[in-house]
């Protein structure tokens, strides 16, 4: 391709709302075009990577015994009715675009597919016979997220692969889980990303068995890693488990106190004026849980994690209780709630390190108050108790005693185990051996083909632009003329184009009446992995100078095109 034919040519100005450092090099080197928010079109150069991107996928999946097939964006509410999900993504996550046909018929545009997929085997799979299944397509996808934003990272239309397996049981989903686990470790490997998997949740998609996010590792990601410095331990920070120091000594109950100490608010500022460590103190927060009011209690140098406290009850909306809710219901200002004394309305429950605390402090529920050596059962019921803080950098690890690191991250798969709970209630069942009814066991499987391109960029580029991995960069070779229109200049360029081309080599050619200066800023913007440049001086030496992208100025070497031909094509065999 040559570049004057790109319709990206010129370096455009990106305003400084840019929020990630991928989305403005995009942009500035033409390789997307904002419609609206959160819409773009990918324009030639972007097309290309998407293509090798999703070749790379294509082939992991075929060789793991995946099919591919497509199916329709357009899908009935029918369908999300019965699994039991519309309600869910038009009304409480509010994502789904839906709308009237002419006919008068409800439909939207598919965030996800696993309601089509099920209908499409539970029509065509009867059979113990005929299972294992692995269907899987690469397709648009809608979203209306509330706030799109950081370019491709979070759009209303994106590309994505979807996939989905069917088994016979929870033993042969394993089977298909780890097949696919190791076909998504073979995709961002090839793809060249530095990446890590980590357990997840698994969010509005369901299911209660496995679920692993993969993660490529850059700082402007959205998502926080716990991992262990000392074992393979990671997950998001959402799904992390991690344990506390505990350096109880007190055994001997004192009788409780009512504190008062006006304004203060905050672990640390009320451990200091009551002289006490601040893992004594205990954070009390109400949520509103669908139709009940629950108070959730930590230690007070931890934080609530919401999805472990909305896993643990079941409820399809967690939010803060309301401070009209907090006064009815406690007397006191936001701030100083407490479990001594809680209506019998309000549900209570606990992380597991509050347990085993002897006279510790809580919310008196009266504003500016606090107790002071509370302690179960005498003073308060004991509550539901499980795990619900927040695992943070700096905490032990579950599995070795190591400790706990943090990384930020942009999640490019995900792979879960659904087990029943779509097949259900869609019936999508088959005969056992015996002529039994069973419903099948169910994966799904997702990659986010467009938001790779832009995590790659995220974590290859410098400050002068982009730096593509060979294997999906949208061409092997940027081919740099100067002074074409001197001393054979134009011509050389053209016959070596086209050697390249010939032996496999994809090749981009700056054929544009530019300075020179102009040219390398270009080409390092757009970050093809290898620039060959050819000028008048390069020509009196019967060579080309040789520069790969990633490489600094000073590493540019004179090689004859057979030399480049044999380098290229070895960059791309490894």
């Amino acid at each position: 391709m040559k570049l004057s034919r790109h319709l990206g040519k010129t370096v455009k100005e990106v305003p400084n709302t840019a929020q990630v450092v991928s989305h403005q090099l995009m942009i500035r080197a033409g390789y997307i075009k904002q419609l609206s928010a959160g819409l773009y079109s990918y324009m030639p150069l972007m097309t290309r990577s998407l293509m090798k991107i999703s070749q790379i996928i294509r082939e992991e999946m075929d060789k793991a015994g995946a099919q591919e097939l497509l199916m329709p964006a357009m899908q009935p509410s029918e369908l999300w009715k019965e699994s039991e999900r519309w309600d869910r993504y038009t009304t409480v996550d509010g994502i789904m675009f839906s709308f009237k046909d002419r006919r008068g018929s409800t439909v939207c545009l598919g965030p996800t597919h696993e309601e089509v997929i099920t209908d499409i085997v539970r029509k065509e799979v009867s059979s113990y016979k005929e299972l294992p299944k692995n269907l899987y397509q690469i397709q648009s996808k809608f979203r209306d997220e509330i706030r799109p934003r950081f370019g491709l990272m979070r759009a209303r239309e994106f590309v994505m692969k979807d996939a989905y397996s069917f088994d016979l049981n929870e033993e042969a989903l394993d089977v298909s889980y780890k097949s696919m686990h190791k076909a998504y470790t073979n995709i961002f490997t090839r793809i060249g990303s530095d990446f890590r998997s980590v357990q997840a949740d698994a969010g509005a998609i369901g299911g209660s068995g496995g679920s692993e996010e993969f993660m490529v590792l850059a700082k402007s990601g959205e998502d926080l890693i716990i991992y262990c410095d000392s074992c393979d331990y990671s997950a998001n920070q959402e799904r992390a488990e991690s344990k506390l120091e505990v350096s109880e000594s007190e055994t001997d109950q004192k009788p409780m106190e009512r504190v008062f100490g006006e304004n203060i608010i905050g672990a640390q500022a009320l451990a200091d004026f009551l002289k006490i460590p601040i893992s004594k103190t205990t954070k009390t927060i109400l949520y509103q849980a669908d139709e009940e009011v629950v108070a959730v209690l930590v230690r007070g140098d931890c934080e609530i994690n919401e999805i472990k406290v909305a896993n643990f009850l079941g409820c399809s909306q967690l939010t803060l209780a309301s401070a009209e809710t907090i006064k009815e219901l406690t007397g006191a200002e936001v701030g100083y709630a407490g479990p001594v004394n809680l209506p019998d309305s309000v549900r209570i429950i606990a992380d597991h390190y509050v347990n085993n605390r002897v006279n510790f402090e809580c919310g008196a529920n009266e504003t500016n108050y606090h107790n002071v050596n509370v302690n179960f059962e005498r003073d308060f019921k004991t509550p539901e108790f499980g795990d619900f803080k927040l695992s943070q950098s700096g905490e032990i690890c579950t599995c070795c005693d190591g400790k706990l690191l943090e990384a930020r991250g942009i999640e490019v798969g995900h792979i879960f185990k659904l087990g029943t709970i779509y097949t259900e209630k869609l019936k999508c069942e088959y005969l056992d051996k015996n002529g039994r009814t069973q419903p099948m066991h169910m994966g799904c499987y997702g990659i986010g083909v467009s938001r790779i391109a832009s995590a790659v960029i995220e974590q290859n580029h410098d400050e002068g632009g982009i730096i593509w991995p060979i294997n999906v960069a949208p061409y092997h070779v940027h081919l740099v003329g100067l002074n074409v229109d001197k001393e054979g200049v134009g011509s050389v360029c053209e016959e070596y184009y086209s050697k390249l081309s010939e032996n496999g080599i994809e090749v981009i050619y700056d054929d544009r009446d530019a300075r020179p200066g102009e040219k390398f800023n270009d080409a390092d913007l757009m970050g093809i992995p290898v620039r060959i440049t050819i000028s008048p001086r390069t020509i009196k030496e019967d060579k080309v100078e040789y520069k790969l992208r990633k490489d600094s100025k000073e590493s540019a070497e004179m090689l004859s095109i057979d030399e480049v031909i044999t380098r290229v094509q070895q960059m791309l065999k490894a």
